[in-house]
């Protein structure tokens, strides 16, 4: 008999998470056995707790479209690390799409560990191709983009998304350059979603949904779901947010609760510490799928599956609102249509920016919860939340809080891009923005932007150092623009997007990204031996700068106490001083 240790099992390979409440559900019945040919790795799983790999995920798709005349594999990228990125896309229309047909997009794998859409697009086009759902392409075609960062996805252990429940293994949230995917909407950085907007923009899909796993609170519901403009009193596309909110959200609803799922509103908890001190809308920065959508009059869904529920009924849950959403589009989609026409030709003149956390909430809301109680934590040294897995068959009343702007933005008619920035030029370009590029030195009377007091962030953030201004004072110059240059008009479907953008107070902008930093630098100085009787001889010429001078000397003891802060003060009045110094390169056309 050995007298060796028993090996002990680390903390982190036991359960830890809170229970999930038992559920059975009508869409179980979508799983094929194990033993059918095209089971999907998912199914097949004893547990259905894994989601294949990325070789095993593209072989698999491989096979479905040699055996499939409807389904073709599409690569639209190349991902950092040298991986093929590729979309799925399911229709009857050969190699064109019928433009009559609505299209949807569904994007999984933004966040790689957050998987389920992957696994549930693998079942449901098995199912059209195979088990008798190939009406769906009927009214409608589909793309699936399985993985879209494909290198966090090969990042893959069993310690990735230490709050989810399954798969057992995960890919890891960022890119293989660190990068977050979703942080990337409107700057444009990563090769990933600079293919992304290059796939949309080629096939224009009708419906846009982005699917995700949340984190956070424990409740009941196990897919929330939501887009910009829903239950606000603005939006971007408000005729888009009526008609997901009167025709999609209805539907989905009653096809999920069919089957045995709890569909709900995207919200979060406000505090972690306290679940009934209310919910947020998460805010809406245009950074993010949905609010880049709403700006870019693209009808874009975020999903967020609850991580605490099983892999499985997320999956399906996931499923199922594909496949309403396939029947929706074939049923309803002149009127979405209808809607993004109506949006496209809006032309606001005040845009609203920078949103934060409402001070006041915006309405109380019934939220179906999760029993919890609280316990001593050794380790913290304080009392923690313990989810119990028990739904509270009282539903709470929370007031949920929605996002406001800080900032609105007036109008231009558009705006003027120096050639030299060319990095900017293609960024608008990829975005899908109409400009007219000169091809000659071209003088215009336009208005440049003075920066006042710009702050530069104490730490990185995407791979960039942000830089906030909140005060600009407009000059109106004649400006020539060299070969190069780019006019851009705001009165075109994307204008609103430019003018987040191209407008240095928005907090979406590529100057808030910390792209324009040159602005930043004062070229020139003058030593104190030359600008001391430079100053004594202004001040003797012009009594009214030296009533200017007394008056700051007087109201400011320490702008009087300093040398050099004085000598500066009349630098800046001389025409030596760099006129360029925080003066925005990217001009309005008024």
């Amino acid at each position: 008999m050995s007298d060796a240790p028993t090996p002990k099992t680390a903390p982190w390979d036991q359960a830890f998470l809170p229970p999930a409440p038992p559920w059975q559900g009508a869409s179980q019945a979508l799983l094929r056995d194990a033993s059918d040919p095209w089971v999907s790795a998912f199914e097949a799983d004893p547990e259905h707790d894994f989601s294949p790999d990325y070789a095993d995920t593209r072989a698999w798709f491989d096979r479905l479209e040699a055996a499939s005349p409807w389904i073709r594999v599409e690569v639209f990228g190349t991902s950092p690390e040298g991986r093929p990125i590729y979309a799925v896309i399911a229709s009857k229309d050969g190699d064109g799409f019928d433009p009559d047909k609505p299209v949807l997009l569904a994007q999984a794998g933004i966040h790689p560990g957050e998987i389920d859409g992957k696994d549930a697009g693998m079942m449901l086009l098995r199912d059209i191709c195979f088990y008798g759902k190939d009406a769906l392409l009927d009214g409608a075609n589909l793309i699936l983009a399985p993985i879209l960062s494909v290198d966090g996805h090969e990042r893959a252990s069993r310690y990735s998304r230490p709050n989810q429940r399954g798969p057992r293994i995960q890919g890891w949230r960022n890119t293989a350059a660190n990068q977050n995917l979703n942080r990337d909407y409107m700057k444009l950085d990563q090769p990933e979603m600079q293919a992304a907007r290059r796939l949309i923009n080629k096939y224009r899909p009708d419906l846009y949904i982005d699917i995700h796993v949340t984190d956070g609170l424990d409740y009941q519901y196990d897919l929330t779901f939501g887009y910009n403009g829903e239950a606000a009193s603005w939006s971007r596309s408000p005729a888009i947010a009526a008609w997901l909110d009167e025709a999609f959200k209805p539907a989905i609803y009653a096809s999920l609760e069919a089957e045995g799922h709890i569909p709900g509103e995207l919200v979060f908890g406000l505090d972690d510490d306290d679940p009934k001190k209310g919910l947020s809308d998460g805010g809406l920065g245009e950074r993010f799928s949905n609010g880049w959508g709403a700006a870019a009059h693209v009808p874009t869904i975020l999903i967020e599956n609850h991580s605490l529920k099983p892999h499985a009924q997320r999956v399906l849950a996931t499923y199922v609102f594909l496949e309403t959403s396939l029947k929706l589009l074939a049923a309803e989609g002149a009127s979405l249509r209808g809607a993004i026409t109506a949006d496209k030709a809006l032309r606001p003149a005040q845009i609203p920016a920078n949103f934060v956390p409402g001070k006041a909430p915006a309405r109380t809301r019934s939220f179906k919860g999760i029993k919890y109680d609280t316990y001593e934590s050794v380790a913290s040294g304080r009392r923690e939340i313990r989810w119990l897995g028990e739904p509270d068959p009282e539903p709470w009343s929370l007031p949920h809080f929605l996002s406001e702007p800080t900032l609105t933005l007036a109008r231009p008619k558009g705006y003027w891009v120096p050639g030299y920035r060319a990095d900017l030029i293609a960024r608008l370009e990829l975005h899908g923005v109409e400009m007219e590029t000169v091809t000659a030195p071209t003088t215009v009377s336009v208005e440049m932007l003075r920066l006042s007091k710009p702050e530069i962030a104490t730490q990185a953030a995407e791979g960039h150092v942000a830089i906030t201004v909140k005060d600009v004072t407009p000059e109106r110059r004649d400006w020539t623009f060299m070969p190069g240059s780019v006019r851009v008009s705001t009165d075109q479907p994307l204008g609103d997007l430019v003018i987040l953008l191209l407008e240095p107070q928005s907090s979406e902008s590529f100057f808030a990204w910390g792209m324009v930093p040159e602005v930043l630098t004062r070229v020139e100085y003058i030593e104190a031996y030359a600008i001391a009787p430079l100053a004594d001889a202004m001040l003797a010429g012009d009594p009214k700068l030296r009533a200017e001078f007394e008056a700051r000397l007087a109201a400011d003891a320490k702008f009087a106490a300093n040398p050099q802060a004085r000598l500066a003060w009349f630098y800046k009045r001389t025409p030596f001083y760099d006129d360029r110094y925080l003066l925005y390169p990217i001009a309005r056309d008024l």
